[in-house]
């Protein structure tokens, strides 16, 4: 290694990485450039404490490129821990982004970051109790197949600003205070199964009865927007407050596809052929089949053959035998491996425009920075580079698993 990459090795250590986050930064000139930056404007190359570090890690993989003039004083928030959670950063992301001027008010800098609101454990307990007794009902009845994430979300929604290990900490305290112990019928997926479908009978036989009972109840197949809704973004609730996008065509796009498929609906049942099917493939061609017959349009068979070695005729057989024992006919049978051509080109398009790029990480790596809500440090690696590296991966010129093509989706989303 350099002199100058053991400097800088050193340098990141200081502030709290751990050697193979470091190690990987280096790697990548442009995020070790930018943190370098970050940690020379922030003052702290003598080194700084580790959550300090890592917020300044993620200034300088995630920072807005339209506010760099405002980072030194963002920089200034976090190493005087005015600033101190990820979720305070992400908000000051948010308002110096859409800042234009070169200045902006404190006040209302401070107040869309929550500079300086202190949310005590006793407030944080208070509203996890509101929480739980709010929904006391549901999670009695659901005990431990309770979903965590949607408790979260309910306090966050009302402290946005609490310590996000305190919170999880109470909300476990909580359930355990409530439930007791887990008990071999909370491990019991069956009983779950068992229960869901008797809710689902027992809603059938109410609609009898109830004329006003939603449409949306008896089709499922209603929450799919028509064809020629499909320009629209359409939105729904996941973990209580957030929104998850479904679709964002252009008009322009929408009306090529449809010049193309006449209006019908085309869907796809995708199974790879490594295996025999199970419990959730019968869902999964609910939902395709199901959706291109209610809308008489076509689905297709397609067999996701990616992986040539793990492939039989045996299971091909049995997929085929399964889908028509289930009363499914395909449209077509094809191979994802028909495409492969075009679907290299569409990567390569993807990279060129900028939104994928080739990484390093071991899934291990990527789970680890996932969850730290940390971008990997070759996200932002120069797209000449990508294209170089994804035709070596195509040409079998770098060993498996050492490299991976990735969108630009951040891993803190």
């Amino acid at each position: 290694m350099a002199v100058k990459e053991e400097e800088r090795l050193e340098l990141f250590l200081k502030i709290g990485l751990d050697e193979r986050t470091a190690r990987n930064t280096i790697a990548n000139n442009k995020v070790t450039n930018n943190l370098n930056a970050v940690i020379h404007e922030a003052a702290v190359t003598e080194g700084c404490d580790r959550t300090i570090g890592n917020l300044l890690y993620t200034v300088a993989t995630k920072y807005p490129a339209n506010a760099l003039v405002h980072r030194p004083a963002l920089l200034g928030y976090i190493v005087t821990i005015k600033i101190k959670t990820p979720a305070q950063l992400e908000a000051a992301f948010s308002f110096l982004s859409s800042t234009a001027s070169e200045s902006f008010e404190l006040k209302e800098f401070e107040e869309a970051c929550g500079v300086g609101v202190e949310v005590s454990e006793e407030d944080i307990e208070q509203t996890v109790n509101e929480v739980f007794e709010q929904n006391k009902e549901s999670i009695l009845e659901l005990r431990y197949r309770t979903n965590v994430g949607d408790l979260f979300g309910l306090v966050r929604k009302r402290l946005p600003w609490a310590d996000p290990k305190t919170v999880k900490k109470l909300i476990d305290a909580n359930l355990y205070e409530l439930l007791g112990g887990r008990t071999a019928a909370d491990n019991e997926k069956a009983l779950k199964q068992k229960k869901e479908k008797s809710a689902k009978v027992k809603d059938i036989k109410a609609a009898d009865d109830n004329p006003s009972q939603p449409s949306e109840d008896l089709n499922p197949f209603l929450i799919f927007p028509n064809p020629e809704e499909n320009f629209k973004v359409h939105t729904e609730i996941f973990f209580s407050d957030r929104p998850v996008l479904r679709c964002c065509n252009t008009k322009e796009v929408l009306d090529k596809h449809l010049k193309r498929t006449s209006g019908k609906v085309y869907t796809r049942f995708p199974p790879e052929p490594n295996g025999y099917l199970h419990i959730g493939h019968a869902k999964a061609m609910f939902v395709s089949f199901g959706l291109a017959k209610e809308r008489r349009g076509c689905c297709y068979l397609r067999y996701d053959d990616t992986n040539p070695e793990a492939e039989k005729k045996e299971y091909i057989d049995h997929i085929e035998e399964i889908v028509e024992w289930m009363g499914w006919k395909p449209f077509k049978i094809t191979y994802t491996s028909d495409y492969f051509q075009e679907l290299y080109e569409l990567a390569v398009e993807l990279i060129q425009r900028g939104h994928a790029y080739v990484d390093h990480q071991t899934p291990e790596e990527i789970k680890e920075y996932r969850e730290k809500k940390m971008n990997s440090p070759w996200r932002d690696r120069p797209i000449a580079e990508s294209l170089t590296l994804f035709e070596e991966m195509r040409q079998g010129m770098i060993e498996e698993g050492k490299a991976t093509p990735q969108n630009e989706a951040r891993h803190a989303e």
